[in-house]
């Protein structure tokens, strides 16, 4: 059995669109002459390059633009990739990387099946994701709930506070003092009394 590999558009220009790949390289990009084109205006001219290696293909960017993503991590260098990563390129544009067996006499392509048995989990969906140019379902919820704020001093509201409670109890004690005409009580320094 051979192994065939393949890149399946979750988002982008044509959702669900199946790239095999085939041959020792291949580049993804924009322009018709790469062997995968991809008419978006998130994926430059020559965006990626695809290289096979023992058995496996290396992705690199070629200076992109908007970046080259494998599960959600921008590429420095070359990377090989694995079943079900996850590649992006710029925000929009969605693949998965997959294998599948290859049977000479069989007349259909089945997904490669496993040597050992394993723990079956159940699917996950994929979260919509929405594209260039969509219009949203509903309107995102808004909380309004207050937001406390981060940080925030409270000396300064303490120190001013403070300040002006001290002004009003001595106003305060001089307008008693006025209003009984206690001036000499209080200060007999000042003379007249």
């Amino acid at each position: 059995m051979a192994s065939q590999f393949q890149l399946i558009m979750r988002t982008g220009p044509t959702p669900g669109a199946a790239y095999t790949l085939e041959g020792d390289q291949m580049t993804i990009g924009r322009d018709s002459t790469n062997e995968i084109t991809i008419n978006d205006a998130e994926i430059s001219r020559r965006h990626a390059r695809l290289t096979f290696q023992g058995g496996k293909y290396v992705l690199e960017d070629l200076g992109s633009t908007n970046g080259t993503f494998v599960n959600g991590q921008r590429l420095a260098g070359p990377r090989v990739l694995k079943t079900g990563e996850v590649v992006s390129f710029g925000e929009q544009i969605v693949l998965v990387f997959e294998v599948s067996s290859v049977d000479q006499g069989a007349t259909i392509v089945s997904p490669r099946a496993a040597a050992v048995p394993s723990v079956s989990r159940p699917a996950t969906p994929p979260p919509p994701a929405e594209y260039a140019g969509s219009i949203p379902a509903s309107p995102p919820e808004v909380s309004s709930a207050p937001v406390p704020a981060k940080g925030m001093n409270i000396l300064p509201i303490i120190i001013i506070v403070a300040v002006v409670l001290f002004i009003c109890v001595c106003v305060g004690i001089l307008w008693y003092i006025d209003a009984n005409f206690l001036w000499c009580t209080f200060f007999p320094f000042l003379g007249g009394c």
